[in-house]
């Protein structure tokens, strides 16, 4: 049975862990990510990368690795298979108050590998499933499931939807939309001749969306409420993507055929979930030397595109508030304190670099949530007139939405005292 001491403990390689681990990196200070799997795993096949997300993705230097793998997208445009009539036409070439808008479809599977090609060797420790937290004076022992303890200052949750850590900080499991998600990703072997933008489609009761990743690669999504035989067919991707295809009957040809060539490996379907407002409002988000980043702090539909681009935001925000705490150099009056006042000292410097992080990430995330809830409700209405609302009256808005909300910048990554 092995026993560990780290200063940094983060629960799961994700796009959140892997982000607060390399940021610290950036800053001189080393963690220890802990992943349940045997390497890094691979959900969703691919997501929206908006400004913000770019803007964090610079901040920790792997933004120019990630922008030549990916096809810049020129416009958003919106179109209802119901009238069979494009509603909106965005161009995403502006520019906003944070500067350029810059859009594209990021693989996974690679903005995972470009976050942990940064990381020192050893940083990450596969097979590693967390089964139980205690507390130990101002630290947290962390029990794995093959007997290992270790020993850490901070621990951060980073565990995704069903976290471990969240739930020791109080949260309660997410809750359910109501909805499903069926996501695909079709790799060809030649062009797919695709002009690079965001192809959103809208129908009776559902919302889908086909995006270029590169020239051979295309990220595909559905959303909508599911029947009871839906759910039992949920796991079986060859019926799902049959479900997909019967719904988006009238959408172009050469666009579907995109789907159609799917392999049913690379479909995936699942319930979207999100925490509720007043869970975000009053839930600790930190406690001590804990916190939680990314889907176990903020899971949200995904309407906005932003649950992803909030996790980079987050890991960046989070290694700024607590790197001070292990400065190298630290204060003549703590240089002379005993062992234990020294511990002591930085706990609290870590309590309070944990604390300015939730204040400083509670209302956007709340933010980005609600409004990922709302419009999710209103996009996918099955009546006939929250339809033509939503493709007469309110489609320009709805798009402009998605640039508004995506206009912000984290900042860099230097020390926050």
């Amino acid at each position: 049975m092995e026993s560990l001491v780290e200063d940094i403990v983060i629960v799961g390689a994700g796009i959140a862990g892997l982000t607060t681990s390399l940021a610290l990196h950036r800053l001189g200070v080393r963690s220890l990510v802990l992943e349940l799997s045997d390497t890094l795993r691979v959900t969703g096949f691919a997501l929206t990368t908006w400004t913000n997300a770019w803007k964090a993705l610079d901040a920790i230097g792997v933004g120019g690795i990630l922008r030549q793998q990916h096809v810049q997208l020129k416009e958003n445009v919106t179109t209802s298979l119901i009238t069979g009539q494009q509603t909106s036409s965005l161009s995403l070439k502006g520019t906003g108050k944070h500067g350029d808008c810059e859009v594209r479809c990021v693989r996974r599977q690679l903005m995972l590998e470009a976050l942990a090609n940064e990381l020192p060797s050893g940083t990450i420790r596969y097979l590693s499933k967390v089964v139980a937290i205690e507390e130990s004076g101002f630290s947290k022992i962390v029990h794995l499931a093959d007997g290992t303890t270790i020993k850490t200052k901070v621990l951060i949750g980073c565990d995704g939807i069903n976290s471990v850590v969240a739930k020791g900080l109080g949260f309660k499991e997410a809750s359910f939309t109501g909805r499903y998600v069926i996501r695909g990703y079709t790799k060809l072997t030649s062009n797919h001749g695709l002009t690079p933008k965001f192809m959103h489609y809208f129908g009776k009761g559902f919302r889908s969306g086909v995006i270029p990743c590169d020239d051979k690669t295309v990220y595909w999504f559905l959303t909508w409420t599911p029947t009871s035989q839906d759910k039992e067919l949920a796991k079986n991707p060859a019926k799902m993507k049959q479900l997909v295809l019967s719904k988006l009957e009238k959408m172009p040809s050469d666009i579907k055929s995109l789907i159609e060539k799917t392999e049913p490996k690379d479909i995936l379907t699942s319930p979207l979930r999100y925490r509720r407002q007043w869970e975000l409002m009053l839930g600790n988000i930190s406690k001590g030397n804990v916190c939680v980043v990314g889907d176990a702090f903020h899971p949200m539909a995904p309407d906005l595109g932003q649950g992803g681009c909030c996790a980079l935001e987050d890991g960046i925000v989070l290694a700024r508030c607590l790197a001070g705490a292990f400065s190298q150099t630290p204060a003549r009056h703590i240089k002379e304190m005993d062992e234990e006042g020294k511990v002591k000292e930085q706990y609290k410097k870590i309590e309070a670099g944990l604390r300015k992080y939730a204040k400083e990430r509670r209302w956007r995330n709340i933010d980005i949530s609600v409004t990922s809830y709302v419009l999710g409700s209103v996009l996918q209405g099955d009546l006939e007139l929250v339809a033509h609302f939503r493709d007469n009256v309110l489609a320009d808005f709805l798009a402009e939405l998605l640039l508004k909300k995506s206009d912000f910048d984290c900042g860099k990554l230097n020390t926050s005292s």
